[in-house]
């Protein structure tokens, strides 16, 4: 067969993403803080876009009416161009410089010192508090930076993630140097720091007790597995004592710290703005969009003024103005769009799952992205764009949209979402007597003597026990 070269005519149908498609899904998908974060950016690098400030009637009917007419008509216009095309750098570091404010000793008025507490960069973390220690001491030389390197590969729990081995390459010491870093920083506080497991780390809180060699270090050392599922009966039965004193061993050990790094975490906290929220008026729901902390764009007026003067611009000009403006709409327009498709798919949530907005969790009904999709006439990787995280606050808290998508299973009043059936499962348990907890068959007889009259078996009562993080019956039983 011979090899050559052709060319060819094919009539293809494909589905092609533009990027101004792209950019409409991706506003779709973004949650509010990311948006707000988005439009900032687009504010800085789009001259066509401004953000609106708050006006009063009256005068943003005036604003609307000058936009609407022919710019020609308005002299004034004229001004706010020259001084953009004639405005220099010059005239900028002038106008600084009358004021002796580049010279340093600028003073607008008497303004109070800030305290130099606001010079505080960020709260300490486990690391400088252990370096603090570490300068404080007399450790010097290779046992000083083999001591940084172990202090240094600590994780925020405090636990050691690196060998001797790893420690003695990084300092350049010797194994037994790196040996002593470590056991120098396992003498720091917090106790229990610079372990490698949680059974080392028990066992450094029990030394620093005096415990060493007690029925409670045993059980650290040995028997922890034991002690997590509760067999205390065969604990005593190995040490050959009574449960009274494996439960006075295992009151001590609840008091010990598993995560000694935990307490000096300067994480900040991750704040969640809901995107919609939904509130009783007069007997009805209102919803409302939540658009606070969201720069209000609009298109800049000098600009467009600009761009219409053609014969003022060079080619390169006029096509960045007009690549700029086509990008500026369609923000403006896939803003507006996603504004619209959130609104009617929280209104949609609504209607399905009213019972809730009235009365909580337990009318909670199963619901599925395609019974909205239908509804609105949308696919169902829209709805599911549109919800994606996102949050809804209503009388009853704050949710994840994803939160009125369920599953549901069959009960005596008809099918019940799974959701509801977790609120009611936790709800039972709480209510238990902890000396004697209630077995999952136990949980399956209740539900289904329950008002609901809930159908569930043995199986789904545990794999939702699991995602609920709840212990089994055995480990749920206190002994006082």
């Amino acid at each position: 067969m011979a090899i050559e070269s052709r060319l060819e005519i094919k009539l293809l149908q494909k589905l092609i993403l533009t990027p101004q498609l792209q950019q409409a899904i991706k506003l779709l998908q973004m949650p509010q803080l990311e948006l707000s974060q988005s439009l900032t950016n687009e504010l800085m690098e789009n001259p066509f876009l401004e953000e609106a400030a708050e006006e009063s009637s009256s005068e943003s009917s005036e604003i609307e009416l000058r936009e609407s007419e022919p710019a020609e008509e308005y002299d004034d216009t004229e001004a706010p161009l020259e001084r953009l095309m004639s405005f220099s750098n010059d005239d900028y570091f002038e106008e600084r410089g009358m004021d002796g404010r580049d010279l340093g000793y600028f003073n607008p008025g008497t303004v109070q010192a800030p305290s130099f507490e606001n010079f505080v960069s960020r709260e300490g973390d486990l690391q400088d508090h252990l370096m603090w220690q570490l300068r404080l001491s007399n450790v010097e030389g290779k046992l000083r930076e083999a001591a940084e390197t172990v202090i240094g590969n600590l994780d925020e729990n405090g636990y050691l993630q690196a060998t001797d081995e790893d420690i003695s390459r990084l300092a350049g010491c010797t194994l037994e140097e790196a040996r002593k870093a470590v056991r120098f920083v396992q003498g720091l506080d917090p106790t229990g720091v610079g372990a490698r497991n949680l059974t080392e780390c028990l066992l450094l809180q029990t030394d620093s007790l005096g415990l060493k060699g007690s029925l409670v270090e045993s059980i650290i050392r040995s028997n922890l597995e034991d002690l997590e599922k509760k067999r205390y009966a065969q604990l005593a039965k190995k040490y050959n004592c009574t449960t009274e004193d494996i439960l006075a061993a295992v009151h001590v050990i609840e008091k010990l710290e598993p995560k000694p790094g935990r307490n000096y975490s300067n994480a900040s906290p991750v704040y969640i703005a809901p995107d919609v929220y939904i509130v009783r008026s007069e007997g009805d729901f209102i919803i409302v969009l939540n658009d606070e902390g969201m720069p209000r764009l609009r298109l800049n007026s000098i600009y467009k003024r600009l761009l219409a003067k053609k014969n003022s611009l060079q080619k390169d000009e006029k096509q960045f103005l007009d690549e700029k403006l086509r990008a500026a709409v369609w923000l403006l327009k896939s803003l507006d769009q996603r504004n619209k498709t959130i609104y009617r798919v929280a209104e949609s949530i609504l209607k399905f799952q009213r019972g809730f907005f009235e009365q909580g969790v337990s009318r909670l009904k199963p619901l599925n992205l395609r019974d909205v999709a239908s509804e609105l006439g949308m696919h169902e990787s829209t709805i599911s764009r549109a919800t994606s995280s996102k949050y809804l606050s209503c009388d009853h808290g704050l949710f994840p949209l994803k939160f009125f998508f369920s599953s549901g299973l069959q009960s005596g009043s008809g099918r019940m979402s799974s959701t509801s059936v977790k609120d009611l499962i936790k709800k039972i348990i709480e209510e238990e007597d902890p000396k004697k907890p209630l077995s999952d068959q136990e949980i399956v007889d209740i539900c289904k003597q329950s008002t609901s009259n809930i159908n569930i078996a043995r199986r789904t009562v545990a794999k939702y026990r699991k995602e609920l993080n709840i212990a089994p019956q055995s480990q749920r039983k206190r002994y006082d």
